[in-house]
């Protein structure tokens, strides 16, 4: 890296792992470089053993099966290598604050590994994009059709700006479907894994978890032992009938079950 001034290590970290749940999946790769303010590069990176099967929806993903991982370290095994490797390190990755750290920071606690942030630089490569590519209407103005939007946040303009910006999406993507049907379809992809048609409920292991929320990646099963506070306030929520309807059903234990021979075939990705 030319262009970012370093006055200590800074490691780029990315895992993959068996499912989106940052508290309870495991860590089934990882991969660690670090660049010295000097310009040099070290790297770690293994297979781990989770300890648990790989469900398939995760092995879809990234193409790593349970005969992929016998044999290797685990986890815990690993946990004070990782530590001395980025001590002293500020920190980076693409989506790292919302995944990669909180997973590999549940992964310490299991190892009996203290670890802290505090100290660190942490940068989020997805944050940097966002914030260099916003993606409100002017900014998609400014992108299609070539010149500022005036008058934005009064209605009369933004609706012609919508429509501009449409017309010139059409014009200059090829591939975009041409008529409303497929506009829509495009716009709003059904995953096989959703139950609603919304995808706030997806199979996951063959069980149904929610996607959102300071509870994504939970079953409704867990929920409605251990925080049905949490289901009723869903139901007071503006979702989809169909999506209370679940939730009345789990708050009154009747959980939905998959068939066996439909769970490798549902995929969630992160």
């Amino acid at each position: 890296m030319t262009n970012l001034q370093l006055t200590r290590p800074i490691a780029f970290i990315d895992v993959e792992t068996t499912g989106l749940n940052t508290q309870e999946d495991r860590i089934v790769d990882i991969c660690i470089t670090k660049i010295l303010p000097g310009g040099g590069e070290e790297t770690l990176t293994s297979l781990i053993n989770p300890t648990m099967p790989i469900p398939t929806e995760s092995s879809k993903i990234h193409g790593i099966v349970d005969a992929d991982v016998q044999g290797k370290p685990t986890f815990k095994e690993l946990a004070q290598g990782i530590i001395d490797f980025i001590d002293k390190c500020d920190l980076c990755g693409f989506n790292i604050s919302r995944f990669d750290l909180p997973i590999l920071e549940s992964e310490f606690k299991r190892a009996g590994i203290w670890y802290s942030k505090e100290g660190r630089q942490i940068l989020d490569v997805q944050n940097i994009y966002h914030k260099l590519e916003p993606r409100d209407l002017g900014s998609a103005h400014l992108k299609y059709c070539g010149m500022p939007l005036e008058n934005a946040h009064r209605a009369k303009s933004d609706v012609r700006a919508t429509i501009n910006v449409l017309e010139a999406q059409l014009k200059q993507n090829e591939k975009l479907p041409r008529n409303v049907s497929g506009l829509q379809d495009f716009c709003n992809p059904k995953d096989d894994s959703w139950i609603d048609a919304s995808g706030k409920l997806v199979w996951f292991r063959g069980k149904p978890i929610i996607t959102f929320g300071k509870h994504k990646g939970k079953t409704l099963e867990f929920l409605s032992k251990n925080e049905p506070d949490y289901l009723q306030w869903m139901l007071g929520i503006d979702f989809q009938p169909e999506v209370k309807d679940i939730i009345k059903k789990a708050l009154g234990g009747n959980f939905l079950e998959m068939a066996e021979s439909q769970v490798s075939g549902n995929v969630i990705g992160r």
